[in-house]
């Protein structure tokens, strides 16, 4: 068949295919349209307009201009347009302006990922080196060379590096870099929506830090954000920055036509509700695309599904080596990779020599990977606005394109499947931090006393005199801080930034060792996973290779381990009971109460059970005794009272079950709703009293008493039970919350109804993992009795 250039051919070529035609549940078709454009502005330097024009742009969308307008007014803009809409020159354009009016201006440039930043210095370069002139862009990094440093400190015009970099090797040497605080015009904050939950928290105090070393140094710079489509853009650059914004929404850049296909793999156990394999439906697509002639971007979820994908569809080409230039049909592409790997790859991406290309999220971002026609996502990435920056990278160009998302069994994915409104529609994800977060901001005001002394009864950004000072003395009574002169200065010998992390909330990592040579680390692991991951005699897993845990020293923070190719592997099983400390909020909903508030959180891990490869059955299991985690974060839970329990015709056992199922499909729904994974929320069922709580494992669903701070308690008959209020709590699973919890409290009666919607759209009959769990696990009647109880308690 030749191949296909035409995007409507593409989609009746899938409409036709005899096995993939029937797989296709919905299909949305995004209409193109046609780019706003406006002149050059007069006051733009002709040799940036030369420049431009050498790249084949003869006028500027319209979003651009009016981006130039308000920097030029000496505005903070957020920009918030689609992929491939040209963002990258609403702030080179200003930056470039700036320099060639003052050789000494400088700009920095915080992006995501390294990647990143390598790809916007090329494109940088490319349209410095057309206007002829000296100016200085520089990569500054962890590969960057030390003896490159010093040159890229004193005279560098435009520095680009990532968070990462700025906290741990720019800002604590900020006497390093008069030259660049001194000077600078201009803070770049590109992917603003990837700095959310706690790593936005970090980056917010992180930016607090910038502008407290930017006023030391005498300059105030503006700040210009980018991000894909979310809820509250200006929002949240108000809150990172806190600096006011102007909001600049309404692109002006033609957009191309596509075709958006939702694809359910097939049924092969009903009752079970087990659909086919995801990742074998995405092959058979992609290489139906790529024997077509449809260039096609295929993404992933895991870095070990990039190598399998990778390998399948190479063996499958195999035949057509030779055919191209570079002899590659198809490559992987994920973190990991060496540089000149990835740019090899990215190269032969834009050149049309790689027709397919199988990633992670790594290249989600807006690295310039040319036109592709096609992009699979085998899997919802977990966010509407992930899911449209995937898509986003075919068709761009105005190349129309086609997107297909493929479904997993779980609750996600088949939610969406069943719903494509929801998906379509007008609900966007809103991106929240919590820069207050008492854990983060002592970290980071620790950070910034090693950079600076503390003034006293100066705020530190938004927080108050009294709460710095409050904060100050307390970090002082450590002998971490001292005042004097009016001011607190740093007294340790270490400098802080080395021991805080910007993408979670530290509390002690522990490090995994080889028992025959400790002194090689070959993983790390969290704290808040330890004891359902490192605990002695867990089959632990890293690379593709197995170690048994030998040894765990809790306090030295260190598992030791050894090879072992044993046929099974480990699966922790905790309990969670949480108390309510402090109840912010509450409102009547229908006949439930909603609350929000402060909880204590604490997880017991009690067990494992050990589940053969391939067979997945128990071939035994073996006990944990390890310190019990404790928490104190935000929640959002609601209590079903008596009232409603007694209208219910089901026994108190069959209500535990309907309980745990309606956790289960409300946890999926809350993350559906948040610019959150699964695993950054957790759920709890309980008692409203936390006299009691649910335990569910090793086949053993019952209602335990709570004795103290111990879950030794003994299982309580549900008919004994006269005061039981089952509970359901979704929390924060960070420390002090980072804002979660504020906003499922407010949307809990659309997160009834979605959830309502999920279970009873699912196709099994009684509980399967595309709803509220496998039926053998929260019971026969779970799917029945959750329906059920929404019923009752919505109407």
């Amino acid at each position: 068949m030749e191949p296909h250039t035409d995007v409507s051919h593409i989609l009746d070529f899938l409409k036709s295919h005899p096995e993939i035609g029937p797989r296709i549940e919905h299909i949305h078709n995004i209409l193109a349209s046609k780019g706003q454009y406006a002149d050059f502005p007069d006051d733009l330097d002709e040799r940036i307009v030369r420049a431009v024009r050498s790249r084949g742009i003869e006028q500027l969308y319209s979003h651009q201009r009016v981006c130039w307008d308000h920097i030029r007014d000496g505005d903070n803009i957020v920009v918030v347009t689609p992929t491939a809409s040209g963002k990258t020159l609403c702030y080179n354009l200003p930056v470039l302006q700036s320099v060639l009016n003052d050789p000494g201006a400088k700009a920095l440039y915080l992006f995501p990922t390294k990647a990143l930043s390598q790809d916007q210095v090329a494109e940088l370069n490319e349209v410095v080196d057309e206007t002829g002139e000296p100016i200085k862009v520089y990569t500054f990094d962890g590969d960057t060379p030390q003896s490159a440093r010093q040159a890229i400190r004193k005279q560098g015009n435009v520095v680009v590096t990532n968070p990462d970099m700025l906290h741990q090797g720019i800002l604590p040497h900020h006497t390093k870099w008069i030259s660049l605080f001194q000077d600078l015009k201009f803070v770049i904050i590109d992917e603003l929506h990837i700095y959310r939950g706690v790593f936005g928290s970090h980056m917010a105090n992180l930016i607090r830090r910038l502008k407290r070393v930017c006023e030391f140094h005498g300059s105030s710079p503006q700040f210009i954000c980018c991000s894909a489509t979310i809820a509250n853009p200006k929002e949240h650059a108000e809150a990172l920055t806190e600096s006011a914004m102007t909001l600049v929404d309404e692109s002006g850049s033609p957009r191309s036509g596509k075709y958006f296909i939702f694809y359910n793999p097939p049924v092969v156990n009903r009752q079970l509700g087990i659909r086919g394999s995801y990742l074998k439906e995405s092959r058979k697509v992609v290489s139906a695309l790529l024997k077509n002639g449809v260039s096609t971007i295929l993404f992933v979820l895991s870095r070990l599904n990039v190598e399998i994908l990778t390998k399948y569809l190479k063996d499958e080409f195999e035949s057509l080596r030779g055919r191209l230039a570079s002899g590659e049909v198809v490559a992987g592409y994920r973190g990991g990779y060496l540089p000149n790997r990835r740019r090899e790859i990215e190269k032969g991406l834009r050149a049309g020599e790689i027709k397919g290309v199988v990633a992670t999220n790594a290249l989600e971002l807006g690295i310039d990977i040319g036109s592709l026609d096609a992009a699979v996502l085998a899997g919802y990435p977990g966010t509407i606005a992930s899911t449209w920056q995937q898509a986003g990278r075919a068709g761009r160009r105005e190349r129309a394109a086609v997107a297909v998302l493929i479904a997993r069994s779980n609750p996600l994915d088949q939610f969406l499947m069943s719903s494509p409104d929801y998906f379509f529609g007008s609900s966007v994800e809103h991106a929240r931090i919590n820069p207050d977060n008492l854990t983060i901001l002592v970290d980071h005001m620790k950070c910034a006393a090693f950079e600076l002394p503390f003034r006293k009864g100066k705020p530190f950004g938004n927080v108050t005199a009294a709460d710095v000072n409050d904060i100050l003395q307390f970090l002082a009574e450590g002998n971490v801080v001292h005042l004097e002169g009016g001011q607190w200065h740093w007294m340790e010998d270490v400098y802080p930034a080395v021991n805080v992390s910007l993408r979670r909330i530290e509390k002690g990592n522990f490090v995994v060792v080889k028992r025959s040579d400790e002194s090689k680390i070959i993983a790390e692991v969290d704290y808040t996973s330890s004891i359902t991951t490192i605990y002695p005699d867990a089959i632990y897993m890293t690379d593709g290779r197995q170690y048994v845990v030998d040894d765990l020293d809790w306090d030295g923070r260190k598992a030791i381990v050894r090879d072992t190719d044993s046929d099974y592997y480990t699966d922790a099983i905790d309990y969670t009971n949480v108390k309510v400390l402090d109840e912010f909020e509450s409102r009547r909903s229908g006949k439930v109460d909603a609350s929000l508030g402060e909880v204590q959180v604490m997880t017991r891990a009690v067990g494992f059970k050990k589940i053969k490869f391939y067979t997945m059955e128990n071939v035994g299991y073996g006990d944990i005794n390890l310190p019990d985690m404790e928490m104190h974060t935000t929640a959002y839970w609601f209590t079903l009272p008596q009232e409603l329990l007694s209208q219910l015709s089901y026994s108190r056992s069959n209500v535990v079950d309907g309980v745990l199922g309606l956790a289960n499909a409300l946890h999926t729904i809350c993350a559906l709703n948040l610019m959150c994974t699964v695993h950054d929320i957790h759920r709890s069922v309980g008692d409203k009293s936390a006299e009691w709580y649910v335990r569910n494992a090793f086949g053993d669903r019952g209602i335990y008493s709570v004795e103290g701070r111990d879950f030794s308690g003994k299982q309580v008959s549900p008919a004994n039970l006269s005061r039981f209020q089952p509970t359901i709590y979704i929390y924060d699973n960070y420390q002090g919350g980072v804002g979660f919890s504020q906003q499922l409290f407010d949307s809990h009666e659309e997160l009834l109804v979605q959830t309502h919607s999920l279970i009873s759209k699912c196709i099994c009959d009684a509980g399967c993992p595309s709803c509220v769990g496998p039926a053998a696990e929260v019971g026969e009647g779970s799917k029945r009795v959750s329906l059920a109880i929404l019923e009752t308690a919505t109407h």
